[in-house]
């Protein structure tokens, strides 16, 4: 017999359902909706910030090329409750996204902007724009940026920090940096200020873990910044998905929170898919294969990317701030910020920009952590001149 045991049952069905053809038979129920189980809200696990007494997410939010207002609104409704921006950011733009963003939310988060100003007067008059922008009376952490020497730190510009703490428009006062460690936490632990943000990533290793040490002891608040060591590249997808699908962007992240004097790191973040995986360095552990993840990754990288290391200042026979120039590369290839890249190393003196590496018989700068340095500044020279 062919008929399968499916058919013998539709068959058997249909002979009471042809008998009572007739019957006025009410519809069967349709099938009472399962209640979806809610996804469990992520982890956000808190750090005190040195002696300020704020507590922030492990993982805050460096909204540094974020333009879609929504990825900072969704973050903040999710627990990160530290956002940092800047006042030469988008030219302006982007402390005025982040101000409506938090709007209604501004008693329950930290906000930290900055500025490069060289003057008490411009230093001033930059904070007062950024309050305006952010549509706030007072930012949490003022910065004074970029300031990669002791010398920077000018009684001028901490003058404009007190005076701005005596009038209620910043909490805390802070310096960043991207180079110059050695010679700028020394200075910050001296001039008694409240939190530092500096670069700190894998490509480093353990060279200024020391230095986080000094910070920690003596009470400063230690944020992160450049934890990916440029792996984020929103704009070249196919380098993106090759680095997820390797799976080192999230150890790179989990890298700097492992260590104890690390109080948060601040990754860029533009949408919700990089939103989502930064959220899970606060609830994976730290494990062998993201230690062996990351090596591999630092061999290839190796190459192209600059640690910051400082080893090259001064050593270019024509001038160039190797380091920057780099850092500006970085913003192009790295982030896939290219405007933001030509933008910075158009602020360098005529003469540099004129500068051409391809002139030089041989390069004099040696980069002990392996940068082809002579091939990095022509890619730069080439983009941007």
């Amino acid at each position: 017999m062919n008929t399968s045991r499916r058919g013998f049952i539709i068959a058997g069905l249909a002979l009471p359902v042809a008998a009572e053809a007739s019957a006025d038979l009410a519809p069967l129920p349709a099938p009472a909706p399962q209640p979806r189980q809610p996804a469990a809200p992520p982890a956000v696990r808190k750090r005190k910030l040195g002696k300020t007494g704020l507590e922030v997410s492990e993982v805050a939010f460096g909204c540094m090329i974020t333009s879609d207002q929504s990825v900072v609104e969704r973050a903040a409704d999710l627990g990160l409750n530290l956002f940092d921006t800047a006042r030469g950011y988008q030219h302006g733009n982007n402390e005025r996204m982040v101000g409506a963003a938090l709007k209604g939310r501004r008693q329950k988060v930290v906000i930290s902007t900055k500025s490069t100003a060289g003057t008490k007067a411009d230093a001033l008059a930059h904070l007062d724009e950024s309050l305006k922008q952010l549509a706030t009376d007072y930012v949490d952490i003022w910065y004074l940026h970029g300031k990669s020497t002791a010398a920077e730190l000018t009684d001028d510009l901490l003058e404009a920090q007190a005076l701005a703490k005596q009038q209620g428009k910043i909490r805390f006062a802070g310096v960043s940096f991207h180079s110059g460690h050695a010679e700028v936490v020394p200075a910050a632990i001296a001039k008694k200020l409240d939190v530092v943000l500096l670069t700190h990533n894998f490509a480093m290793g353990a060279r200024i873990d020391s230095l986080l040490g000094d910070l920690d002891a003596a009470g400063i608040g230690v944020v992160t910044m450049k934890v990916m060591a440029g792996g984020r590249d929103p704009e070249a997808r196919a380098r993106r998905e090759k680095l997820l699908a390797t799976g080192s962007l999230l150890p790179a992240l989990k890298w700097s929170l492992k260590n104890p004097h690390v109080h948060c790191a601040i990754p860029s973040m533009t949408d919700m898919a990089q939103l989502d995986e930064n959220l899970r360095a606060m609830s994976e552990p730290w494990t062998p294969a993201d230690e062996k993840l990351l090596a591999a990754r630092l061999e290839r990288i190796q190459p192209d990317y600059c640690s910051m290391c400082g080893r090259c200042e001064g050593t270019c026979p024509k001038g160039l701030p190797v380091a920057d120039v780099l850092r500006y590369l970085t913003y192009a290839e790295g982030y896939g910020q290219f405007a933001l890249g030509r933008e910075q190393f158009a602020l360098l003196p005529a003469a540099l920009r004129d500068v051409r590496c391809g002139d030089c018989t041989s390069c004099t700068v040696a980069c002990p952590q392996g940068v082809e340095v002579a091939r990095r500044l022509a890619r730069a020279q080439q983009l941007f001149a």
